[in-house]
Protein backbone atom coordinates (compact mmCIF):
# COMPACT_ATOMS: atom_id res chain seq x y z
CA UNK A 1 0.00 0.00 0.00
CA UNK A 2 2.98 2.26 0.65
CA UNK A 3 4.53 1.73 -2.47
CA UNK A 4 0.84 2.95 -4.23
CA UNK A 5 0.88 5.95 -2.14
CA UNK A 6 4.58 7.32 -3.18
CA UNK A 7 3.54 6.02 -7.34
CA UNK A 8 0.70 8.63 -6.84
CA UNK A 9 2.46 11.13 -4.87
CA UNK A 10 5.00 11.23 -7.78
CA UNK A 11 2.34 11.06 -10.48
CA UNK A 12 0.74 13.89 -8.26
CA UNK A 13 3.93 16.47 -8.43
CA UNK A 14 4.34 15.42 -12.63
CA UNK A 15 0.46 16.92 -12.96
CA UNK A 16 1.28 19.65 -10.96
CA UNK A 17 4.03 20.33 -13.10
CA UNK A 18 2.27 19.96 -16.23
CA UNK A 19 -0.51 22.06 -15.22
CA UNK A 20 1.64 24.83 -14.27
CA UNK A 21 3.81 24.86 -17.77
CA UNK A 22 0.42 24.14 -20.23
CA UNK A 23 -1.22 27.03 -18.80
CA UNK A 24 1.87 29.39 -19.06
CA UNK A 25 2.41 28.24 -22.43
CA UNK A 26 -1.04 29.72 -23.38
CA UNK A 27 -2.27 32.74 -25.03
CA UNK A 28 -4.42 35.95 -23.15
CA UNK A 29 -7.56 35.36 -23.79
CA UNK A 30 -8.36 38.80 -23.19
CA UNK A 31 -7.09 42.23 -24.21
CA UNK A 32 -7.65 43.74 -21.30
CA UNK A 33 -10.01 46.71 -20.29
CA UNK A 34 -9.14 49.13 -23.58
CA UNK A 35 -10.91 46.34 -25.92
CA UNK A 36 -14.18 46.13 -23.91
CA UNK A 37 -14.26 49.82 -24.06
CA UNK A 38 -13.30 50.79 -27.47
CA UNK A 39 -16.01 47.36 -28.07
CA UNK A 40 -13.46 45.00 -29.81
CA UNK A 41 -14.26 41.30 -29.63
CA UNK A 42 -16.85 41.10 -31.59
CA UNK A 43 -18.37 37.04 -32.42
CA UNK A 44 -17.73 36.54 -35.74
CA UNK A 45 -17.65 33.83 -37.22
CA UNK A 46 -14.57 32.37 -38.89
CA UNK A 47 -12.84 29.35 -40.39
CA UNK A 48 -10.36 29.86 -37.15
CA UNK A 49 -12.95 30.08 -34.45
CA UNK A 50 -14.55 26.92 -36.03
CA UNK A 51 -11.78 24.83 -35.81
CA UNK A 52 -9.75 25.83 -32.92
CA UNK A 53 -10.65 22.45 -31.37
CA UNK A 54 -8.01 21.08 -33.83
CA UNK A 55 -5.33 23.71 -33.21
CA UNK A 56 -2.22 24.20 -30.34
CA UNK A 57 -4.15 26.38 -28.46
CA UNK A 58 -7.48 23.90 -28.71
CA UNK A 59 -5.29 20.76 -27.70
CA UNK A 60 -3.39 23.02 -24.54
CA UNK A 61 -6.88 24.11 -23.24
CA UNK A 62 -8.35 20.53 -23.66
CA UNK A 63 -4.56 18.89 -21.74
CA UNK A 64 -5.36 21.63 -19.05
CA UNK A 65 -8.99 19.96 -18.28
CA UNK A 66 -7.64 16.39 -18.23
CA UNK A 67 -4.91 17.43 -15.99
CA UNK A 68 -7.22 19.46 -13.71
CA UNK A 69 -9.41 16.72 -13.30
CA UNK A 70 -6.56 14.04 -12.87
CA UNK A 71 -5.17 16.82 -10.38
CA UNK A 72 -8.46 16.76 -8.55
CA UNK A 73 -8.63 13.43 -8.66
CA UNK A 74 -5.57 12.10 -6.94
CA UNK A 75 -5.87 14.89 -4.77
CA UNK A 76 -8.72 13.06 -3.36
CA UNK A 77 -6.87 9.97 -3.22
CA UNK A 78 -3.98 11.15 -1.64
CA UNK A 79 -6.01 12.86 0.83
CA UNK A 80 -7.90 9.61 1.69
CA UNK A 81 -5.14 7.54 2.14
CA UNK A 82 -3.80 9.91 4.70
CA UNK A 83 -7.39 10.00 6.73
CA UNK A 84 -6.28 5.94 6.98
Amino acid sequence: MEALKIICTVLFILICVAIVVIVLMQDSKSEGLSSAIAGGGGSTSTYWSKNKGRSKEGMMAKATIILAVLFIVLSLILNLSVMQ
